[in-house]
């Protein structure tokens, strides 16, 4: 969930805007992905997310956070034992903070994972000293997930409505993917489809304010998305906030990459020019 002054600019949000409302799909024998609503200006809803994963010994792995509806709670609760099986929260996007703390209230023995700016944002929380942007809390949790951080931006940008950079994470054994912001698509209605090439994956769009301005930044974000493709090349499903789950149809996920990276040439070649 992003903060109200987030990666869509500064809007207008009450307590209504985070609709209480969720969906737990089991998408496979071990992920779970569970999406809400997140409201813009009381109408447009650009949802949001969190996935459960469960580990081989029978324990549970949480990323991202959100605020589930009783229902939706119970049914949780239920499939984890009370949430006792749930060792880890584990929040992968620095601006994605609104929901932390209900989560934290529900599950008080699970360990609170966020970055640096989970930290300084709440800092009354009893966060976990491991950062989730470290490669040394990813090998932590290295059994059964991969990590990916984004080359050539910056991860915690000074513009707090710069969404662009986020840990990616892909549980190895289903062939999915979890990101939030950094990865987007927008599901167009049926009969926009008909004149419109239907879903696709595309970088934020603010990939142009998120780039390090610094020379070479273009080219390692290049690098670090050719790489992503190539590593995570037979992924199946990408689970994405803010938009919803999108599923593998008729390409391949490296093939989804490099039509985004070709959607971003534009933007990537302008700050080469700028900065070399």
């Amino acid at each position: 969930m992003a903060e109200p002054k987030g990666g869509w600019g500064v809007v207008q949000t009450t307590p209504n805007d985070f609709h209480r409302s969720a969906a737990i799909e089991h998408l496979t024998d071990n992920f779970w992905n569970i999406r809400g609503d997140f409201k813009i200006s009381h109408v447009i809803n650009i949802g949001t997310q969190m996935s459960l994963v469960r580990k081989p010994d029978g324990s549970f792995i949480l990323l991202d956070a959100y605020e589930m509806d009783e229902a939706d709670r119970e049914e949780l609760m239920a499939l984890t034992y009370g949430g006792s099986l749930i060792k880890a929260v584990l929040n992968v996007h620095p601006f994605h903070t609104v929901h932390c703390e209900f989560i934290h209230k529900l599950l008080p023995n699970a360990r609170l994972i966020g970055t640096r700016r989970h930290h300084q944002k709440m800092p009354d929380l009893a966060w976990d000293p491991a950062l989730i942007e470290d490669q040394s809390t990813q090998e932590e949790f290295a059994d059964i997930l991969d990590f990916s951080v984004p080359a050539g931006v910056d991860f915690v940008p000074e513009d707090d409505s710069v969404h662009v950079s986020s840990v990616l994470v892909r549980h190895r054994e289903s062939r999915i993917v979890h990101v939030d912001d950094t990865l987007m698509f927008i599901n167009l209605p049926s009969l926009v489809e008909k004149l419109l090439p239907g879903p696709r994956l595309r970088f934020h769009p603010k990939l142009a304010e998120g780039l390090e301005k610094r020379p070479g930044s273009a080219d390692d974000y290049i690098a670090w998305a050719k790489g992503l493709a190539r590593d995570w090349a037979d992924t199946k499903i990408a689970c994405v906030a803010h938009n919803g789950i999108f599923r593998l149809s008729g390409e391949t996920f490296a093939e989804a990459i490099e039509e985004a990276l070709e959607q971003a040439s534009g933007t990537l070649d302008d700050h080469r020019k700028t900065y070399g």
